[in-house]
């Protein structure tokens, strides 16, 4: 049996074919599959409801009030049920949150938060350093102090990082103001410029920084 000779190219193009579909399947993973898309929105309920925008926004709270070592420790830690209960015991207390909140600091139960911002196990993150340079909660967590209940604002990717700290000015606040969240600076740029230089700063972007 003789095949036309156009036959001769029908390989060619079906390798070629494969491996444009391949390509663009890649590339549409790459895009869509990363932190920007499947990360940032999350925002899981949690078991009982807590709202920043009353805390943080309403009464003005400082974000180290509930969040208390963040300035020294890598990770920035809950409050414990009997420091809310401290406020709670008196205010609202006829709230059903609250009520399941005193019932679990009376059975010494600890609450089930469910975590909304996490960092892959390989990589290391130390509030501590970042708060301390001048990084506000801002940079990584949005205006929580709008939100009745938290989601995530940033992709908190090795290349979103990264940008950070190749070019982390302004990004950098005064110390009074890291946890002014709706504080508007007018150069945040110069600003930065200047904290960067005041305290030396130099982020690293060397993967030991992060990969250890």
């Amino acid at each position: 049996m003789v095949f036309p000779g156009f036959m001769n190219k029908v390989p060619m193009a079906v390798l070629a074919g494969a491996l444009g579909l391949g390509a663009a399947l890649t590339a549409a993973i790459w895009y869509w599959g990363g932190p920007k898309h499947t990360e940032v929105g999350y925002s899981p309920k949690q078991p009982i409801p807590f709202s920043h925008r009353v805390h943080a926004g309403d009464l003005g709270m400082d974000c180290r009030f509930c969040h208390n070592t963040v300035e020294r420790t890598a990770v920035a830690p809950l409050p414990s049920g009997e420091s809310c209960m401290s406020c709670h015991a008196f205010v609202k207390k006829d709230s059903e949150g609250v009520k399941r909140l005193a019932a679990a600091v009376a059975k010494n139960e600890a609450i089930p938060w469910v975590r909304v911002h996490r960092l892959p196990d390989y990589a290391r993150f130390h509030h501590g350093v970042h708060v301390q340079a001048g990084v506000s909660c801002l940079s990584c967590h949005g205006r929580i102090d709008q939100m009745t209940q938290v989601r995530q604002v940033e992709p908190l990717s090795m290349s979103w990082c990264l940008d950070c700290h190749r070019k982390p000015e302004a990004q950098l606040r005064p110390a009074h103001l890291i946890t002014r969240l709706d504080a508007v600076i007018p150069d945040p740029v110069a600003t930065g410029r200047r904290i960067m230089e005041s305290r030396h700063l130099k982020p690293s972007t060397d993967c030991s920084a992060c990969h250890q």
